[in-house]
């Protein structure tokens, strides 16, 4: 199973951007109710941080602090396709990111996230 991101670009403070994570193939059907992706994103110099997850079967979402209200996570399970709206984007959203998936617990801890698409860079100006 390969993740392909897309959508980034560069915007100016409180535009919107919506971000695509296509999988090759959707979630077996061994796969537990725990599969999720997720959504992360690393600024030069800063490690990578979770931003949000969505459950695959049980439709629950995740959302880091710094994102609530303004970034939704939806996902067409049809198209093996996770979304990433973004809304009044800052500056400090700057960054590459990466869509990934796992099939375990904890959706918002990046361990245990084993597919990683290639990332794709948000730049938000001021």
């Amino acid at each position: 199973v390969q993740l392909q991101a897309s959508g980034g670009g560069l915007v100016q403070a409180g535009d919107s951007l919506r971000l695509s994570c296509a999988a090759s193939e959707g979630p077996a059907s061994t796969y537990t109710p725990e599969y999720t992706m997720a959504w992360f994103r690393q600024s030069p110099g800063k490690e990578r941080e979770f931003v949000a997850a969505a459950s695959w079967r049980r439709g629950s979402t995740h959302y880091a602090d710094s994102v609530k209200g303004r970034f939704a996570i939806s996902r067409d399970n049809a198209k093996n396709t996770v979304f990433l709206q973004m809304n009044s984007l800052k500056p400090d959203d700057t960054a590459v990111y990466y869509c990934a998936a796992k099939d375990s617990q904890s959706p918002m801890l990046i361990q245990g996230y084993y597919l990683w698409g290639q990332g794709t860079q948000v730049t938000v100006s001021s």
